[in-house]
């Protein structure tokens, strides 16, 4: 059981140095607004849906019936520890509520619905591609 938490704490640690560097590297690459069309932070937008496909990606690969099935510490590490660590809901919450605190209500609507809709075909994308991969259950 100690295990599984030092694998958390170890995929979390990994889940937000990823998170750090693509946030920089998109802030670097759009500025930390996208300067054309809505003003939103595109860079945790960008994060979020990358973690919705990676968990629905991993949790239906490596689940029961999954091409590959992983052991619950590995899921753990992945799902709860990289995934958690890198998607940034707390982030999304914060920037959403700056939005409307300064009176950007169609912005921080934006922000709601692309993350939420977006992220949710995320993961259902991810999910299809892993049950595409995985062999047919007969």
């Amino acid at each position: 059981m100690i295990t599984t938490y030092l694998w958390v704490a170890v995929g979390g640690a990994l889940g937000s140095m990823a998170r750090f560097w693509m946030a920089a590297f998109v802030a670097e690459l759009l500025g930390p607004q996208f300067p054309y069309g809505p003003r939103l932070p595109w860079g945790t937008i960008l994060i979020n849906i990358l973690g919705s496909f990676v968990i629905g990606f991993f949790a239906t690969f490596t689940g029961p019936g999954g091409r590959i099935v992983a052991s619950f510490d590995t899921r753990a590490f992945v799902m709860v520890g990289i995934c958690g660590g890198f998607t940034t809901f707390s982030a999304f919450s914060l920037q959403t509520l700056d939005l409307m605190r300064d009176n950007h209500w169609g912005q921080a609507m934006a922000n709601v619905l692309i993350s939420v809709i977006v992220c949710l075909l995320a993961v259902w994308a991810g999910h299809l591609l892993a049950t595409v991969l995985n062999p047919a259950s007969e």
